[in-house]
């Protein structure tokens, strides 16, 4: 049975599976070996028909009344977490409509911050900043997951919710955004560079450097997070946030650990987020026989090579 917005957005290519993003998906579908059935609120039913799902999936619709769970009336079958590592390996390596997709996705929302980026000034409130992101995101038909923004007096925090705060001299822009069920994920730096930039692309370059097809998630985590001792971070560093991992449908799929066991593929999305105390880097890339290629690239943002790719560097206000 597949339920999560993450399975049922891959399964159906890419379909809108929510009315609210806060909110669980509005059907489910039982996978069997003759056929799938398409559990869908009835009140959505139509819309869905309509606009997002496949022609050949309307002859599997069955109209649930809108005050039953849908998953109470598709009946017993196993859950996504009895398969979990399973359905994880299946999405992984993307087709090439799919990373198609990603990388307009990736391209339009790195657009967005470039554009919000221009008209920032130091005297912008953080909400302001996180408002001219929305709509950007909004505009191009991304949902807006995630957005951070973190003037000055609060660049510390690794997840700062936006406040009424100035921006002041150096801020940080972070969002996640979906479309087609793909998540963008990238952070961008306006104002003055930090002092410890540099130190963090060394991290990020450990991360890339180990992320390559047949490596165990675990030991590509191993080598990063021992990246920041190398880099002249604390040893430690790596446990005061986490540091990211394979994204896709989901933000992290999973979230990268130690205990983390899945195999890097070919054509695999990834978003490794190494931060430290005001320094932070990110971007949504795909891992290849022949490299990393970042999705996340406007070439209208500076960057500097490093580790023989283009990344992002501080912007200037304006």
């Amino acid at each position: 049975m597949l339920s999560s917005h993450e399975a049922l957005a891959w399964y159906l290519e890419g379909a809108r599976t929510h009315v609210s993003l806060a909110g669980p998906p509005v059907l489910a579908v039982r996978v069997d070996d003759d056929g799938d059935t398409l559990f869908v609120s009835a009140n959505e039913a139509e819309r869905l028909i309509a606009e997002e799902l496949l022609p050949e999936d309307a002859d599997r619709v069955v109209r649930v009344p809108w005050h039953q769970p849908v998953l109470d009336a598709a009946g017993d079958a196993l859950t996504e977490a009895e398969v979990a590592p399973a359905l994880r390996a299946a999405r992984a390596s993307l087709l090439p409509a799919e990373a198609d997709r990603y990388r307009a996705l990736g391209r339009e929302t790195a657009e967005v911050l470039t554009a919000v980026a221009r008209g920032l000034r130091s005297s912008t409130t953080e909400r302001s900043a996180a408002a001219g992101l929305a709509e950007g995101l909004a505009g191009r038909g991304i949902d807006p997951l995630v957005i951070l923004v973190a003037g000055e007096e609060r660049v510390p925090h690794r997840h700062p919710l936006p406040t009424d705060e100035p921006l002041g001299r150096r801020a940080m822009l972070v969002v996640c955004g979906r479309r087609h069920g793909l998540i963008a994920n990238a952070t961008r730096w306006v104002g003055e560079a930090g002092a410890d930039d540099d130190r963090i692309l060394d991290v990020e370059a450990a991360f890339f450097a180990a992320t390559r097809p047949g490596a165990r998630l675990n030991d590509v985590f191993a080598a990063g997070a021992a990246g920041y001792a190398a880099s002249g971070f604390d040893a430690d560093e790596w446990t005061k946030h986490h540091q990211g991992g394979p994204t896709g449908y989901a933000g992290r799929d999973p979230r990268a650990t130690t205990l983390t066991t899945d195999a890097v593929v070919s054509n695999h999305a990834f978003a490794w987020n190494p931060s430290a105390l005001g320094a932070k880097v990110e971007d949504t890339v795909l891992v290849t026989e022949s490299g990393i290629e970042v999705l996340t690239v406007d070439p209208s943002w500076p960057t500097v090579e490093f580790a023989g790719l283009a990344r992002p560097v501080a912007r200037a206000f304006g």
